[in-house]
């Protein structure tokens, strides 16, 4: 199969996706729990794929849970996205850091 080909049924896929809800829903969504659904969508997917990540790309099982630990410190007292991934890349650094000098 050729490479452009591929790559334009990729992207009428994806066109598709986004485009037939967008078409199909005319009205504004008023359902509460749909509402609160579509809200924290984003967030649960961010925390599936990162999740795991998390524990399985780190050094080390200790310094993936340091880092999970900061994180969600970090996220729950409401720091944005850049300092949360900032200070879990710090806490693998310092982690790995006090493993390397016991």
């Amino acid at each position: 199969m050729n490479l452009w080909f591929g790559v334009a049924i990729m992207a009428v896929v994806t066109y598709l996706m986004r485009a037939v809800p967008l078409l199909a829903i005319r009205r504004r969504i008023t359902n509460q729990w749909a509402l609160s659904f579509l809200h924290y969508l984003p967030y649960v997917v961010l925390a599936a794929m990162a999740f795991p990540a998390i524990l399985t790309d780190a050094p080390s099982l200790a310094t993936g849970l340091v880092a999970l630990g900061v994180a969600l410190v970090l996220g729950w007292r409401g720091h944005d996205l850049s300092a949360v991934v900032l200070g879990a890349a710090l806490a693998i650094g310092a982690a790995e850091a006090l493993q390397l000098l016991t």
